[in-house]
């Protein structure tokens, strides 16, 4: 499955640039802080209605992908 990255936007003027759900103030960590907790998707949603497993997807795709950076060690 291909993760639409459009999903998951940053701007400076909202949540001071966090990465987040588009079209919401939902922030990436706030999500993957729920599933931290043990709350299932269908949790997540029914207290977030604006999001759909496809999001929750996004959100821990794109920590993923972050998780794979390399930074040059001298």
């Amino acid at each position: 499955m291909q993760t639409d990255w459009r999903t998951i936007v940053s701007t400076p003027d909202v949540l001071r640039g966090k990465p987040r759900i588009k079209g919401t103030r939902i922030s990436v960590s706030l999500i993957l802080g729920y599933l931290a907790a043990g709350n299932t998707a269908e949790e997540i949603i029914k207290e977030f209605p604006d999001l759909t497993k496809e999001r929750i997807v996004a959100c821990l795709d794109y920590a993923r992908e972050l998780s794979e950076f390399e930074v040059a060690v001298a």
